[in-house]
């Protein structure tokens, strides 16, 4: 997943001087002429931070600027386990300065603007950089708007989400106080940041229920926008398995449109069973619910001439180059393709876009190829994981033998992977540019 904050953070009021403008290169201040770096980068999430330190790793010195907002760095994955009382909120953030590759530049504003024609982008503050090559990294919006009374109720009211950091907390604190009653776990139309997460909060809020002996006492619904409880069917089984275990009432075509906090009731369109009938308004009343918020691409790039029909940045899928702009590569929760928007995906992605680029730019033909691989932690229980790895169209793509971990099954390993591995990896191994078993296919060119 990456940094929300890029895609939120406000904007200056734009100044039309084109004057050489300060800069942060780590913790000094430095002054860089307009339109003089070699690589921009669009966002400070996993992926532009990643991309920066792998380019810095095989280039020392490289001219590289990234275009982040944020102060705060956030390793979103752990959220969920905030949300299940495993991890503290304040482990899953560090400051923005500590993960910035030494030696970038550093643009604290948001963007505005991209002009692929004239390879510039356009800050906040009305600054415009140039670049020999752009690599766009700015991530997805939570589109907390689109469900009505939702805003007003966030934090209160047993309304909560483990999509947001200050949120997280409050998740943990109603599944400790629900004793009794009715909780409701949403999922919202594809595509959205890590397809399992809806259901990890679910089960993780199951799990706690379950060991206090509460659960019986307790009616647990799974409101799902789509048809299946996981896209790729090898996973399925051993979702079921924990649905039955928990007393789980799953109800798919069901879209979350509108809350009344006050009144503890939440609204659900209904897909008609029969092609062009008319959907349903249903409503279900709740003591606990937790909302997974419907996900867009920013207008950014659906007002740049580079999206898809959809709006999303428009990539090659196994180059990860755009593909009308040679000079522009993409990865994170912005692109296209489709893989699965998660941490792992962008891991996987950040060397091949990097070796690519370094290739455009050397004249070479691009010889690293993107498999689409994402990896999805399903976490079944507090101490079991089925550790979905799959790629493009559904391959499935493990790490490990099976005789060490069995993917389609909930085990203990993937749980201490999940718990003690990843954000080991994530923050001192993939930020920092070291690719430990993220090397990328080769193509046949």
């Amino acid at each position: 997943m990456n940094n929300p904050a890029s895609d939120s953070a406000s904007s200056p009021s734009p100044s039309p001087s084109p004057s050489p403008s300060p800069a942060t290169r780590g913790e000094t201040t430095v002054t860089v002429p307009p339109n003089a770096h070699k690589v921009v980068i669009l966002g400070g999430g996993a992926g532009g931070i990643a991309v920066a330190a792998s380019l810095l790793k095989r280039q020392a010195g490289m001219d590289i600027a990234i275009v982040e907002p944020s102060e705060q760095h956030s390793y979103q994955p752990g959220w969920t386990m905030v949300g299940g009382g495993i991890f503290t909120p304040e482990s899953t953030r560090r400051s923005m300065s500590t993960v910035m590759p030494k030696g970038v530049h550093w643009y604290r504003e948001s963007v505005v603007g991209i002009d692929a024609d004239a390879h510039e982008v356009t800050l906040g503050d009305g600054r415009k950089l140039r670049y020999e090559r752009l690599v766009v990294a700015i991530g997805l919006e939570l589109d907390w708007a689109a469900i009505e009374g939702l805003e007003e109720t966030l934090g209160k009211n047993g309304v909560t989400s483990n999509y947001r950091y200050d949120l997280a907390p409050y998740t943990w604190q109603l599944v400790q106080s629900l004793r009794s009653g009715r909780a409701l776990f949403t999922q919202p139309p594809m595509p959205i940041k890590c397809a399992g997460a809806p259901q990890k909060a679910m089960y993780l809020s199951c799990d706690h229920w379950q060991r206090e002996d509460v659960l019986g006492q307790l009616e647990v619904t799974f409101h799902n926008a789509g048809g299946v409880m996981f896209g790729v069917p090898a996973y399925v089984p051993a979702l079921e398995e924990a649905v039955k275990g928990y007393g789980i009432e799953v109800q798919f075509h069901q879209r979350l449109i509108a809350v009344d906090g006050e009144a503890h009731t939440a609204r659900f369109e209904v897909a008609a069973a029969e092609e062009g009938g008319e959907p349903q308004i249903v409503e279900q009343s709740f003591d606990m619910l937790h909302v997974v918020p419907p996900q867009k691409a920013p207008a950014l790039i659906k007002d740049s001439g580079l999206a898809n029909a959809a709006g999303w940045l428009e990539l090659e899928p196994e180059t990860l180059q755009h593909i009308t702009h040679p000079d522009i590569f993409g990865l994170g929760d912005i692109s296209g393709t489709s893989n699965a928007k998660t941490a792992a995906a962008v891991r996987k992605q950040a060397p091949v876009v990097v070796e690519n680029l370094l290739a455009t730019l050397a004249g070479d033909s691009l010889a690293a190829g993107y498999r689409g691989y994402g990896s999805c932690p399903l976490t079944v229980e507090n101490g079991r994981i089925v550790l979905a790895e799959f790629g493009y169209g559904g391959e499935l793509q493990p790490t490990f033998p099976k005789w060490l971990n069995d993917g389609t099954r909930p085990t203990r390993l993937a749980w201490q992977l999940k718990a003690r591995g990843l954000p080991f990896i994530y923050w001192n191994l993939m930020l920092k540019g070291h690719e430990w078993l993220a090397r990328p296919a080769s193509r046949d060119v």
